[in-house]
Parts: C-alpha cells; structure tokens; sequence
C-alpha cells in the first residue's frame, strides 16, 4: 500500500487495528479464565471480580472480531464478498489462514453465547465446552501470524509470542491433577454425663474421647 490517500485504506486500518485489539482481548479472556480455573489468586473477592473483568473483555472482543470482518468488505485492494468474510476457506487471499481466522470467530461467539445458557447444559457441561477457548487463542495466533499483514514486525509478533509462557504455565497447572489432600479425623461429638448420671451436650462442642 503506497497511497498515501487515507481515504483509500482506511477500512483496511480499521480492521488491521480491531484485529490486533481482537487479539489482544482473546488473550486477556483466556489468562482469566485459566487463572480462574487454577484458583492461583485466594485473595477474598478476587473470583467475582475476574469473573466480570473475563466477561467484559470477552463481549468487546466479540465485537472487535465482527469489525476485523466485516471493515473488510470496504477495502479496495482485497475487495472480497460476504460469502468469502463468513465461509472458511473461501477467500483467495491466504485461504488456509484466513478460514482458520473464520473458524475461531465461529468458535469464540459459540463459546460466548454458551455463557448464558450454561444453567440449561449443566455447570459441568459448560465448564467442559468453556476449555475450548484456548483453541480459539491458537487459531486467532496462527491466523495473525500466517494472513496478517504486519506478521514480519516485531511489534507483532510480540503481541502474539509474549503471552505464549505464561499462557502455557497456566495451562499446565490447569491439567494436572488436583491434589487431595486428607483431613484428620474429625473427633466424635458424643453428649457427656453429668454428676446425676444425666446427659449432657459439650459446651465446647467437642466431648472429649478418653475417660476420666
């Protein structure tokens, strides 16, 4: 793109920006979320204000991937059609890599709309279904780096590698298996007999389990 009119690649602007805000976003909802599914962070209050701060970001990440898309009906250099921008693999331009691009917002919005009917499935269900939205991070990553024009920056490829070891971290610790841990026995509350030979409960709650 040599134009210096802006007026000619401003809608190829404005989804080269909302992609990256897409992305970026993609990756904050699934630190949350492993970070949430790890239980890492005991502080009290610390869960409900994750659960919002995952929620928010996953909405206006919905919204900036619509916008990624759809701006690109109004560039003049790909110039592609609504068929192309909502059926994988359809658009000449680096089809493998912009129907994987498609796959993931497909798979983003299903993930988010099951948010809301995680009652009807099952908590148990939606949890399973909900672990999906580490594939859609790798199919947004693969998309960026193989059709993005930008993908031979540094800034870029930043945006999309930086994340990559605390993601893993997170995500290691969220497959291992929780650790049981045993509980001591719980003495057995018994009621005590008082002088009369009557029964009486423990003030302290707990009867002692030896004889006097």
């Amino acid at each position: 793109m040599t134009s210096t009119d802006p007026t000619k690649v401003i809608w190829w602007l404005v989804s080269r920006a909302s992609g990256v805000v897409a992305l970026g976003l993609i990756t904050l909802t699934v630190v949350i979320g492993l970070t949430m599914a790890t239980k890492i962070l005991r502080r009290p209050g610390a869960g409900r204000t994750l659960m919002r701060l995952h929620e928010h970001a996953a909405l206006v990440a919905y919204g900036a991937i619509a916008v990624h898309g759809l701006a690109l009906l109004g560039d003049t250099w790909l110039h592609p059609g609504l068929r192309q921008l909502v059926v994988p693999f359809a658009l000449g331009y680096r089809p493998v890599f912009t129907g994987l691009g498609i796959i993931g917002g497909y798979l983003a919005a299903l993930l988010g709309l099951s948010f809301y009917v995680r009652r009807r499935i099952g908590a148990k269900r939606w949890r399973k279904l909900h672990r999906a939205t580490v594939v859609v991070w790798v199919l947004a990553a693969i998309h960026t780096l193989g059709a993005g024009s930008d993908a031979g920056t540094l800034w870029l490829r930043v945006i999309v590698l930086a994340p990559l070891v605390p993601l893993a971290y997170l995500l290691v610790l969220r497959l291992l298996p929780a650790r049981r841990t045993e509980r001591a026995p719980q003495p057995t509350r018994r009621p005590l007999r008082t002088a009369r030979g009557g029964r009486s409960d423990d003030p302290a709650g707990w009867a002692a389990t030896s004889s006097t």
